[in-house]
């Protein structure tokens, strides 16, 4: 049982990462790659915090990048080379690519004719990514199947599978649940299953959230070991993102003015949703808020506002679950804000970016990184 870890003083704002939370999502992890008898590799993506890799590499079986950037990072923190796939890769970068990755998928038969035989030349394992054109995910921003998905090909556009090629990749999962995966597999064999005997392996892409509280993971277990029964010969793999590092830290804020203006009361805080939360918007999603709950009928709303100058930058209403009235200075913890926060953060208006940090009971917090004026002015040119 993890204790309650006291935020009081935390120096803010900040992400903090706790280290007993981590540990507890990779031992779920090893539980599918041990008894699933799958491959399951971290997703930079989701979270780059090299800092950790160590112990990310130490309960996986590799990592995938989507970028020359993560895929150096892979080979310099990680000390493997990379699962390599990017909707689209340059003349410029592609030897760079080549050199930091074990695997790449390619998102086109354009690009495998282009770079495939350049990649095969060097030892590299080529696989294509396929658009199964099936997903269950609602939000069109986060569904790669749309009808005029630009990401991956169709079974109507492979007469034949393309020689030299060894894996197929799909990706069409978002925070599912493993009936989603079994439904989106079924759709994978019924329009590519022709053509499995040409393959060695196949990744099943991320978005399997099987770290959340709610995931039934003896369930993926099943699907994952009746797939492997009716394909012995297929190396699995996964790679999940938001799961390494599900509900693993938060973000603090703290209040520094109070506003109400059209019946509405609104907590000015040191951080932004269009900065420091994207997804909030963009998803869009709501937070949990440590020590606050979705509002009833007659109780005391409060909104959050950025510290950004874009109007839209703020989010409700939550309603503190001992009905105090806020004062400025007061701390607010938002929860499970490790995953695609610091990947997405922008320094727009040049507000004050959020220090990273790690926490443990036997050595409280420690300062990853911390971020100032150079670091803003050195984006700028």
């Amino acid at each position: 049982m993890l204790r309650v870890w006291d935020l009081s003083q935390a120096p803010t704002p900040a992400y903090i990462i706790h280290e007993g939370m981590l540990h507890k999502n990779l031992a779920t992890i090893d539980r599918v790659r041990r008894e699933a008898g799958v491959e399951i590799i971290v997703a930079l993506k989701a979270n780059a915090t090299w800092h950790i890799f160590d112990e990310l590499a130490a309960h996986s079986d590799g990592a995938t990048a989507s970028s020359l950037a993560e895929a150096r990072l892979v080979t310099e923190y990680m000390a493997t080379k990379a699962h390599t796939y990017a909707p689209v890769y340059t003349e410029e970068e592609i030897d760079a690519i080549l050199d930091a990755s074990s695997h790449i998928t390619f998102n086109s038969l354009g690009q495998l004719a282009r770079y495939g035989e350049r990649a095969r030349a060097r030892g590299i394992s080529c696989g294509l990514r396929v658009n199964p054109e099936y997903s269950t995910v609602e939000t069109d921003l986060y569904n790669p199947c749309i009808p005029e998905s630009r990401l991956g090909v169709r079974a109507t556009d492979l007469e034949a599978w393309p020689e030299g090629v060894e894996g197929l990749h799909f990706h069409s999962l978002c925070e599912s649940r493993p009936a989603d995966l079994e439904a989106t597999l079924a759709a994978v064999e019924e329009r590519f299953g022709r053509h499995f005997d040409h393959l060695r392996w196949i990744n099943f892409g991320g978005g399997h959230l099987m770290t959340h509280r709610d995931y039934d993971v003896d369930h993926l277990i099943s699907i994952l070991r009746s797939f492997r029964t009716r394909h012995p010969h297929l190396r699995v793999i996964l790679e999940p993102g938001s799961a390494f590092t599900w509900d693993t830290g938060v973000l603090v804020a703290r209040v520094e003015d109070v506003v109400r203006n059209g019946g509405r009361g609104t907590l000015m805080l040191n951080v932004s949703f269009a900065c420091h939360m994207p997804d909030c918007l963009e998803m869009p999603y709501k937070p949990t808020i440590r020590g606050m709950h979705d509002p009833e009928a007659e109780e005391v709303a409060w909104w959050m506002g950025g510290n950004s100058c874009l109007a839209g930058d703020m989010y409700g209403a939550w309603t503190f679950d001992d009905g105090h009235t806020p004062e400025v200075g007061e701390r607010i913890v938002f929860r499970d804000m490790i995953h695609y926060t610091m990947v997405k953060t922008t320094m727009f208006n040049g507000v004050t970016h959020p220090a990273i940090l790690r926490y443990s009971d036997e050595r409280g917090f420690e300062t990853l990184r911390t971020f100032g004026y150079d670091d803003y002015k050195q984006r700028m040119g």
